[in-house]
């Protein structure tokens, strides 16, 4: 990680060590996992499909193209950009083995086992050497990482010379009623759902949080830019409840 995990960050609301959160973080999802997928369309009424969508909508691939996915998990944002490339090759890498678990069983139901590979890795420490890759993606994960701006610093370094960073995240709504109305609907129904349907409420009060601690839409860009990338951009979804982040490395 680059240090002795004692510098202190925030866990939801709570202020713990660089380890610590790590250790948590994981245990979130290694306790939601066989459950990730139901949830996530619970959460958000399927929109979060939609989302996944515009992301491969602007990315654009091209066939033969070679992905890197952190924090995939279950695989959304590999089987997207496969179904929509055909030819290719997608790399899913997440910190919780049994995520990466489920999202082997979906690709052999959806028969692209040969075209992904799964590994266990830490979004800080790609394990990876430089320029591998056509495109990084991270859908969702990246406001977990414990240093933000070093994982961006490691998708530079494994990105090719015009590679394509393309970052889907969670982020506060642009207009006060519509945050009104998100507040209640994340701190109340959220956690309730969380403990009916995977019977762990504290971990989806934790997503909730960290969505609230995760820098705004114009400090996420300069952080992109200040790790190199250029042409950084994003755009807001479903009024700002997520947005896409796109930049390259030029």
């Amino acid at each position: 990680m680059g240090n002795d995990g004692k510098e202190m960050t925030h866990f939801g609301y709570q202020e713990v060590s660089e380890r610590e959160k790590e250790q948590r973080v994981k245990g979130v999802f290694e306790s939601v996992a066989r459950r990730y997928d139901i949830m996530n369309d619970l959460m958000s009424v399927g929109i979060h499909r939609l989302w996944k969508n515009a992301l491969i909508d602007w990315l654009a691939p091209r066939p033969e193209q070679n992905l890197l996915d952190v924090a995939g998990g279950t695989g959304d944002i590999a089987f997207r950009f496969l179904q929509r490339v055909g030819r290719g090759n997608a790399t899913v890498l997440d910190l919780t083995e049994p995520m990466l678990i489920e999202g082997r069983r979906r690709a052999q139901r959806k028969q692209l086992q040969n075209q992904i590979s799964w590994v266990v890795g830490d979004a800080l420490a790609l394990p990876f050497d430089r320029n591998s890759f056509d495109i990084y993606t991270i859908s969702f994960g990246i406001r977990n990482v414990t240093r933000p701006e070093d994982a961006l610093k490691e998708a530079y370094r494994v990105l090719i010379n015009g590679g394509r960073l393309m970052i889907l995240e969670f982020s506060n709504p642009n207009r006060d009623y519509i945050n009104k109305l998100y507040d209640a609907y994340s701190y109340e129904v959220i956690p309730r759902l969380g403990q009916a349907v995977t019977q762990d409420r504290e971990s989806y009060r934790y997503l909730v949080e960290s969505i609230r601690q995760f820098p705004n839409q114009e400090t996420f860009r300069e952080m992109i830019r200040e790790a190199g990338f250029s042409v950084a951009k994003f755009r807001n979804l479903s009024l700002g409840i997520a947005t896409l982040y796109s930049a390259w490395k030029i």
